[in-house]
């Protein structure tokens, strides 16, 4: 009968393809809190899975949090959290004391989400203005988007820029990059394969030799290619 596509395997869960959560330092979130507080930046680490450090931070109040260190934060550092702090470099604020121009990251986009926009390495956010009481902010997309007034950011750049750059020079750390991130690698194509493995396998020469176009209630074994695609081919030029 063949091999079960990789999708299939990947379905029943086991330890090959499940999420090595148990490796990650905690989840990069700002805790629920009023007023102003002064934090200390206990210790930088690194968590697997993400090219960007954490930022361990210990409050006045005995609040401990990780967030996505900034560029030039370094331990024993002394930060703001809350209203009234200055836009320096890792303190933590609300968008309405934000000037136009700033430079965030880890944007909220609603009051306690925990922040979910620039958050990877390098990556930042600039605020261009206010809009009623709403704050505009440039994500690195270039998309423009509205953020509570009382949505928390963090002034400067995420850390950790470049690290995408640098080669990787060997397949080993390849695999080691994607074994972190629960995903398999390397990925053989299916024209690649025996024809008992895959649906595109086999044949005098590696080709699909058919129309990759399935429908969206396939069964598992064939649902492979483009899968209930509106439309295949080259666009036609106007």
């Amino acid at each position: 009968m063949g091999k079960k596509l990789l999708q299939q395997r990947a379905g029943r869960g086991n330890i090959n393809f499940r999420s090595p959560g148990w490796l990650r330092v905690a989840r990069a979130r700002y805790p629920r809190i009023s007023g102003h507080h002064i934090g200390k930046v206990v210790d930088i680490l690194h968590n697997p899975g993400m090219l960007e450090p954490l930022a361990k931070i210990k409050l006045d109040n005995g609040v401990q949090f990780y967030v996505p260190a900034v560029q030039g934060l370094v331990v024993g550092q002394k930060i703001e959290v809350g209203e009234g702090s200055p836009s320096a470099p890792g303190n933590i604020l609300p968008a309405k004391d934000l000037i136009e121009g700033t430079i965030v990251c880890n944007i909220e986009l609603h009051m306690g989400d925990g922040g979910r926009y620039a958050r990877a390495a390098g990556t930042y956010g600039v605020v261009i203005g206010k809009s009623g009481d709403k704050t505009l902010v440039r994500l690195p997309s270039g998309k423009i988007i509205e953020i509570d007034p009382n949505a928390l950011v963090t002034v400067g750049t995420v850390a950790g820029s470049g690290a995408s750059e640098k080669p990787l020079l060997k397949a080993g750390n390849n695999y080691w990059k994607y074994k972190v991130k629960a995903r398999k690698w390397p990925n053989v194509r299916g024209v690649a394969m025996n024809v008992v493995s895959h649906p595109h396998g086999g044949g005098l020469h590696q080709s699909v030799s058919r129309s990759s176009t399935v429908a969206r209630n396939t069964p598992p074994g064939r649902k492979v290619g483009h899968i209930a695609a509106r439309r295949t081919g080259r666009r036609e030029r106007k």
